[in-house]
C-alpha cells in the first residue's frame, strides 16, 4: 500500500499546522498556486488496508490509494475553511517569490510540499480489487475539521 497524505482526527504535522493558521484567520499567500494533491483520509485508508488483506487477487501487489479526488493547496484550504467555519482568507503571491522567503528563512521543505504536486492514480486497486473509496474527501475533511476544533476547544 502506498498512500499519500493521510489525514483524518488527530491529524499532526503540517495538515494540523493548517488547521491552527485558518482557525486564527490569519491570512495565506498561496491563492496564486496551482498544484495538485492526492490525498487519503484514514478512514479510507482503513478500508484500504482491509480489502489488501483479505481479497486473493492483493497478494503480493503493490497499490497507490488515495480518496479518489485531487485538490489544490487553495482549494483544500478554502474546503478546511469551509469545514471549520473559518473561511480561508487567501492572497495572491507568486510561488517563486514564496520559494525564495522560504530559502531566506529555512523552511524550503514545508514550502515545497504546498506549492509541489503529488498525484498517485489508485486506477489498478480499483480496477483489480473493486474498491472504492467509502468516504468522499469533503466527508473526510469535515471529520477532520470537526475533530480539531471539538479538540481546540476542550483544551482551552
Amino acid at each position: 500500500m502506498r498512500p499519500p497524505l493521510v489525514y483524518g482526527a488527530g491529524v499532526k504535522g503540517n495538515f494540523a499546522q493548517m488547521l491552527k493558521v485558518l482557525a486564527r484567520g490569519i491570512p495565506l499567500p498561496f491563492a496564486s498556486v496551482h498544484n495538485r494533491r492526492s490525498l487519503l483520509y484514514v478512514g479510507n485508508l482503513a478500508d484500504a488496508l482491509i480489502t489488501c488483506a483479505t481479497h486473493p487477487a492483493a497478494d503480493g501487489q503493490t497499490y497507490l490509494v488515495s480518496d479518489g479526488e485531487d485538490i489544490s493547496t487553495p482549494e483544500l484550504l478554502r474546503r478546511l475553511g469551509v469545514a471549520m467555519g473559518h473561511p480561508a482568507r487567501l492572497f495572491p503571491c507568486p510561488p517563486a517569490l514564496l520559494k525564495l522567503a522560504a530559502r531566506l528563512t529555512g523552511t524550503t521543505a514545508q514550502i515545497e510540499r504546498l506549492l509541489g504536486s503529488l498525484q498517485v492514480d489508485n486506477h489498478k486497486m480499483r480496477s483489480e480489487l473493486g474498491w472504492v473509496a467509502p468516504y468522499s474527501l469533503q466527508q473526510g475533511l469535515q471529520v477532520t475539521a470537526e475533530d480539531f476544533l471539538t479538540h481546540r476547544i476542550l483544551m482551552r
